[in-house]
């Protein structure tokens, strides 16, 4: 298993499911990504083309210091309802059809950066203000398997 990031390569800080959508996601040890579905037992499991959800841990934190007076729940992974926190990959340096090796073989490509959002879902009225739509991207599954905190991402 491919544990630690290499030269250049991220870290997976974690790994998060929830079985609703728009909720705060939860951290999990591992998941298992199906190809062409998404993260087993998650609500977006099968949801078109944004099968799985990242953002940067470097941005929750920003984010924390700018909400200094404090959401209703802790700012940390899951926070946003991504699935893949990330550390030290620039996901916004990553374009729509960008591939990601994570791990031990799992392969996703960018879909969709950013999102737009018609309602406040109940990320936003949990944490005051929602990162996702400006900061996050979504990927399919390519090749899948199981990922965990402390696995390697990189571009492919």
């Amino acid at each position: 298993m491919k544990t630690s990031a290499a030269a250049g390569a991220g870290t997976i800080v974690s790994v998060n499911t929830s079985r609703k959508k728009g909720q705060v996601k939860t951290p999990v040890l591992s998941a298992e990504l199906v190809a062409g579905k998404g993260i087993a037992g998650d609500a977006h499991l099968g949801f078109a083309h944004r099968q799985v959800s990242l953002l940067m841990i470097e941005d929750v934190e920003e984010q924390r210091s700018r909400l200094a007076a404090g959401p209703a729940v802790p700012l940390g992974p899951g926070a946003f309802a991504e699935n893949l926190t990330t550390r030290a990959i620039d996901l916004g340096g990553l374009a729509v059809g960008d591939e990601l090796l994570v791990g031990d073989g799992v392969r996703l490509r960018v879909s969709q950066i950013g999102k737009e959002c018609h309602t406040k879902c109940a990320v936003f009225h949990l944490t005051g203000d929602c990162i996702m739509p400006v900061r996050g991207i979504f990927c399919e599954v390519l090749a899948g398997g199981t990922i965990r905190a402390g696995d390697a991402i990189e571009k492919r």
